[in-house]
């Protein structure tokens, strides 16, 4: 039995939840991964996976056996990194998840970059304003903004965007402006259902204090860009990233609503399943990316030029 191929068998039916998909990943077939599984459970003398006609699971001693896998491989492809003196160069595939805006306005300049850099390593990304289950669906990296997940993921905070009230100007002339939050409740509002509150928003004043409105209108959307772009339309009010909103903002399509209230501070993790070594091309990358959030360094000061005495 290859231990080293049982292993990563293994690891790849659990990581893709099908004997199926696994297979298509390794390129090779579901009678191959069966048989080495079997031979790994009889070499343990443990069963690790429970099989039905609908799913698989993992068994209690196959649980723990799928954590020290998955560190035990991660280290195997450090060790081969720096063994062949490429620990600055890295290679492989990295599976990453990310939301649209996120992918679109900072992750994929990053792994353009980023690749331009080690062109040895590839991504593959998968574009979802959902939660994804990152050990579940088999990826390496999520880049999320606001809500980590699981207790059992690791996570590094890379910065923070703030949340803004904009409309669109032909909507504000119909409608009038809100003075302040609560005249919210009397708009048409459009709201974003992966927000952990969708239709209860929260804006603090100058003073710190919190203002919490219970909004409701004719759009409820999955997609950021979507809501964004039905505002600029003159449908209703938003409360979106500023990111997000910063090119309708600079194009005249949205203003500004409530300029002198804001969200609280939203943070954007680094996302990453509980392992005790990354391997090199995600610990570089999520470098990388952060430098993306870095507070420009400061220049010192230029002396000032001694005159000289007439």
């Amino acid at each position: 039995m290859d231990r080293l191929s049982s292993l990563n068998a293994f690891v790849t039916v659990v990581e893709t939840g099908s004997f199926v998909r696994a297979a298509e990943r390794l390129a090779s077939s579901t009678s191959t991964l069966s048989r080495q599984i079997a031979e790994l459970e009889q070499h343990l003398g443990a069963r690790l996976l429970n099989r039905t006609t609908r799913k698989l699971s993992l068994t209690e001693g196959g649980q723990a056996f799928y954590e020290r896998a998955v560190q035990l491989l991660a280290d195997l492809e450090e060790a081969e990194a720096l063994a062949s003196s490429s620990a600055a160069a890295p290679r492989g595939t990295l599976r990453l998840t990310c939301s649209l805006s996120m992918g679109m306005q900072h992750v994929a300049p990053a792994i353009a970059s980023f690749v331009a850099r080690y062109p040895e390593v590839r991504f593959e990304v998968s574009v979802s304003d959902r939660i994804v289950d990152l050990v579940e669906e088999g990826f390496d990296l999520a880049i999320r903004i606001g809500q980590v997940g699981s207790d059992q993921l690791v996570a590094r905070r890379l910065g923070a965007i703030r949340f803004l009230v904009c409309a669109a100007p032909g909507y504000l002339k119909s409608r009038g402006t809100p003075r302040e939050p609560a005249d919210l409740a009397r708009h048409s509002v459009l709201t974003y259902a992966y927000s952990p509150t969708p239709r209860i928003w929260h804006l603090v004043d100058r003073e710190g204090r919190e203002h919490e409105v219970r909004v409701a209108g004719p759009l409820h959307s999955t997609t950021g860009e979507f809501t964004i772009a039905a505002a600029a339309a003159g449908l209703g009010v938003i409360f979106e990233p500023d990111f997000m909103v910063k090119p309708s903002l600079d194009a005249g399509t949205l203003m500004r609503v409530l300029p002198e209230y804001e969200s609280t501070p939203a943070d954007i993790w680094a996302v990453y399943p509980s392992r005790r070594h990354l391997s090199a091309k995600v610990r570089l990358f999520v470098e990388h990316f952060a430098q993306q959030f870095a507070p420009p360094s400061l220049a010192p000061a230029p002396r000032p030029r001694r005159r000289r005495s007439a």
